[in-house]
C-alpha cells in the first residue's frame, strides 16, 4: 500500500515535469524550424499539456486494463471543463469569444459524439485509432486554416512567451527525448500505483482512470489555465480547455487503440458516464451564454458542485459511500 502511494506521486510528478520537458524542447525546436506560432501552438503545445494523458492511456491499454485507458480520457475532460474550468472561474472569470462558442466549442461536442459509434462494439481496435487519428489530423489543418486571425496569433504568441525557450538546438532535442522518456517511465508508475491503490480501497478500473488517473494527467490544464486566469489572458484558459478536450477525445483515443487494441465497458460506450461527459460540456457553455459570454463565479460554483456529484457517482458506482 505504501508503495503503491509511492509509486502514484512519483509518477504524477514525472508526469508533470516530463510535459514541461517536451513543450520547452518541443517549441524550441519548432521555433528554430521557422514553424509559425499559430500552427506551434496547435500542435506542440496542446500536445504537450496533453501528453500525460496521452501517456497514461497507452500505457494502460498496453495493461490490458482498458477502462482506465478511456477513464482517463472520460474523466480529464470531465476534469477539464468541471474541475478546472470551475475553479479558474472562481479565481478570475473566464470571458469566451463569439468565435469559440461558434467553433472550437461545437467541434469538441462534436468529437465526443464521433465516440458514440466507435464504441458500439465495446473495443477500441486499430483501425478505430488510425480513423481517429485521420479525422485528428484533418481537423486541426482545417483549425489551422481558419484560425489565422490576428486575434488567435496573439494567444498563441502569449502563451508561447509564457515557455522559455532552451538556448540551443542540442538542448532542444534533448529537452524533447528526456520529456518522452520521463512520460513513459511517469505513466508506468502512475498507472501502477493507481490500480495498486484504488484496488485496495475498492474501487473499479473505470473510477480509478476516472478520478485518480484523470485528475493526475490534467495538472497541466489546471497549472496552464490558472496562471493565465491569474495574467488576464481568457482565450488562453478558455483554449487550452476546449482545445485539450478535443486533443483527449480524439487523439488521445486513436492512439491507445493504435499501440493496443483495448475492451471497454458499457459505461462508456452510450452509457452513463458517456452521457455525464456531454452534459458537463452542455452545462460549460450554458454558464458562459448565462453570464454573457463570460463563466463568472456563480457559473464556476455550479461546475464545482456538478463535479462533486460526478465523483459521488463514480464512488457510488463502485460501492463505496
Amino acid at each position: 500500500m505504501a508503495w503503491a502511494l509511492v509509486f502514484l506521486v512519483v509518477g504524477l510528478l514525472l508526469l508533470w515535469r516530463g510535459a514541461d520537458f517536451l513543450v520547452s524542447g518541443a517549441v524550441g525546436l519548432a521555433e528554430r524550424m521557422g514553424i509559425s506560432h499559430l500552427v506551434m501552438g496547435l500542435t506542440v503545445v496542446a500536445m504537450g499539456t496533453s501528453a500525460p494523458e496521452v501517456a497514461a492511456a497507452v500505457a494502460a491499454a498496453v495493461a490490458g486494463k482498458g477502462d482506465i485507458a478511456l477513464g482517463n480520457v472520460y474523466g480529464s475532460n470531465v476534469a477539464n471543463l468541471a474541475l478546472i474550468g470551475g475553479v479558474t472561474a472562481l479565481i478570475h472569470p473566464l470571458r469566451v469569444q463569439a468565435s469559440t462558442l461558434r467553433r472550437e466549442i461545437p467541434a469538441m461536442l462534436a468529437a465526443a459524439m464521433l465516440l458514440w459509434p466507435v464504441l458500439r462494439d465495446l473495443t477500441v481496435s486499430r483501425l478505430d485509432g488510425i480513423l481517429l487519428l485521420v479525422i485528428f489530423a484533418v481537423l486541426v489543418a482545417h483549425t489551422v486554416r481558419t484560425a489565422r486571425t490576428k486575434g488567435a496569433e496573439r494567444q498563441i504568441e502569449e502563451l508561447h512567451s509564457a515557455i522559455e525557450p532552451a538556448p540551443t538546438a542540442g538542448r532542444d532535442i534533448l529537452y524533447v527525448l528526456l520529456g518522452f522518456v520521463t512520460l513513459a517511465i511517469g505513466a508506468r508508475a502512475t498507472v501502477s500505483g493507481a490500480v495498486t491503490l484504488g484496488s485496495r480501497i475498492g474501487l473499479s478500473d473505470a473510477v480509478i482512470g476516472s478520478t485518480i488517473v484523470a485528475i493526475g494527467t490534467s495538472l497541466p490544464e489546471l497549472v496552464t489555465s490558472v496562471v493565465a486566469a491569474v495574467k488576464g489572458h481568457h482565450d488562453i484558459s478558455v483554449g487550452n480547455l476546449v482545445g485539450s478536450n478535443i486533443f483527449n477525445t480524439i487523439f488521445v483515443t486513436g492512439v491507445a487503440g493504435l499501440v493496443h487494441p483495448f475492451a471497454v465497458g458499457a459505461r462508456f460506450a452510450g452509457g452513463a458516464d458517456y452521457w455525464i461527459m456531454i452534459g458537463v460540456s452542455l452545462a460549460f457553455v450554458a454558464a458562459a451564454l448565462a453570464g454573457g459570454r463570460t463563466i463568472r463565479r456563480p457559473g464556476g460554483v455550479v461546475l464545482l458542485i456538478l463535479y462533486g456529484v460526478y465523483l459521488v457517482y463514480l464512488l457510488r458506482s463502485t460501492g463505496i459511500s
